[in-house]
């Protein structure tokens, strides 16, 4: 029997058992951002502290092979990717999004991710952070209707970046490639200078 994904779309699977299988798939996916030591809040504002490339690594690692994983499913015909989901773009509202929400970032210390993965391993900080995030959506809910014509401005529909440059999608994933190569290069080589400062003293210190 041919395997074809999304695998809800075509085995039949019920939404409680969906649940399971998410269930699971998150613990895996939580468990791999901690053995990349995505649950420190020091490691990941070191990212933009430019001092530890750590989180550009693996994160551009994980979208560059997804990426590449995806349309080799989709060219095989084994993704359908008439009835996979891909969230809607608005455009200007996201981008707004992405700002307030890597400003939280940077400031918290987490993204709603890894701040779960945190507090999964007992750290209080994520504890208060989640805390925040939840209170941010509670008051945001409340507030929706005053932001509801912004956020739908600019609605774009399913809408792919491959569309907006008007190329193959295989373009637009070697193109990725190319620039996950070029940022991995550029960032160990600011982290081989930082590491390899010489102390004039000769001292261990």
């Amino acid at each position: 029997m041919e395997m074809t994904f999304p695998i809800n779309a075509y085995a039949g699977f019920s939404p409680y058992l969906m649940l399971v299988v998410s269930f699971f798939v998150g613990i895996g996916f939580g468990f791999f951002l901690e053995r990349a030591g995505f649950g420190s809040a020091r490691k990941l504002t070191s990212q933009f502290y430019l001092n530890d490339w750590g989180v550009l690594k693996v994160m551009f690692t994980a979208v560059v092979v997804a990426g590449l994983g995806f349309w080799w499913l989709v060219s095989l015909g084994i993704q359908d990717l008439s009835v996979t989901y891909i969230n809607p773009t608005f455009l200007v509202s996201q981008i707004v999004a992405g700002l307030i929400l890597g400003l939280g970032f940077t400031v918290g210390g987490y993204c709603p991710g890894t701040s779960c993965v945190a507090a999964a391993t007992g750290r209080l900080d994520a504890l208060f952070y989640i805390g925040g995030v939840v209170f941010g959506i509670l008051v945001f809910s409340l507030m929706e209707p005053l932001f509801s014509d912004f956020m739908n401005m600019t609605s774009m529909g399913e809408f792919y970046v491959w569309q907006w440059l008007g190329v193959a999608p295989g373009v637009t994933v070697l193109a990725a490639v190319l620039m996950a190569v070029g940022a991995f290069t550029l960032a160990t080589s600011i982290e081989r200078k930082k590491n390899n400062i010489v102390n004039p003293l000769g001292s261990d210190e």
